[in-house]
């Protein structure tokens, strides 16, 4: 079997009873950084076999996993903090572990996003996007696609990306209201509100996790319209007179009834 474990994403005594039992119990461990990960592997006495497993080597370290799970022996992937495959290596080897209907499982625990939205106090729906391209010309292509999204938008940003991200995402989506949380769960964890066209105050330092405001709800062009005008609108889009009332009523929020004193000639 292989597990996938999710780790402490700054406080080592984040971690699961089930994932120190797990990291104890498997053959082989395979890490985003072997040396990054002694740190806590040490600290929780575990010894095992490590083997490295990062972006620069996923293809051919997913092929070397998959010979040892052949061999009988169980393998556990974790990255250097938080959950293998979320905005970290991963993907290649579930992709094969998939093509070759191979068993594994996820031994959940520290979630940087979900920690940094309640920390931001953005509350509702949200859409997680994790690191933006590189490349600015791609970043806006992305961003783009997501202009008119109503939820929160979240991402993960290092430090000497952060302040050239928020410029390129203000560029884009425009003023917006945001949020930058770093060091979670660190002794200097923090949280900024601040908007867009204002930037970061202070020192940039540490991870972050940035988040920004959804669109607002664009207003319905036609509701600048008087009742008769809107129901006339929709007769000349060829409804008949029962449906336009009932798509007037709709995009005014008001039920049917309260419009129905209000008749047009065709």
């Amino acid at each position: 079997m292989l597990y996938f474990v999710a780790t402490p994403i700054g406080n080592l005594k984040d971690i699961t009873y089930r994932a120190v039992e797990t990291l104890n119990a498997v053959d082989v461990i395979a890490c985003e950084d072997t040396r990054h990960s002694l740190t806590l592997l040490n600290h929780y006495g575990i010894k095992k076999p490590l083997i490295s497993y990062h972006k620069f080597n996923e293809k051919e370290s997913a092929e070397k996993i998959v010979e040892i799970l052949s061999e009988g022996k169980d393998v556990a992937v974790i990255s250097d903090a938080g959950m293998p495959f979320i905005s970290d290596p991963g993907g290649v080897l579930v992709d094969v572990l998939k093509e070759k209907n191979l068993p594994f499982t996820v031994v959940p625990g520290a979630s940087a996003f979900t920690s940094a939205l309640l920390l931001s106090g953005f509350t509702g729906e949200f859409c997680f996007i994790g690191f933006l391209p590189e490349r600015e010309k791609d970043k806006k292509e992305l961003l783009s696609r997501y202009k008119n999204f109503p939820a929160t938008l979240i991402f993960y940003t290092a430090p000497h990306d952060i302040k050239r991200d928020i410029e390129t995402i203000y560029k884009v989506l425009g003023d917006r209201k945001a949020s930058a949380v770093k060091e979670i769960t660190k002794i200097h964890e923090s949280e900024e509100t601040f908007n867009l066209s204002e930037g970061l105050s202070g020192e940039i330092k540490g991870e972050y996790v940035l988040l920004v405001e959804g669109a607002k709800e664009i207003e319905n062009p036609l509701n600048n319209l008087s009742v008769e005008e809107h129901i006339k609108h929709y007769i000349e889009k060829g409804c008949d007179k029962k449906e336009a009332l009932k798509m007037t009523a709709k995009d005014m929020g008001v039920s049917k009834s309260s419009i129905y004193q209000y008749t047009v000639e065709k």
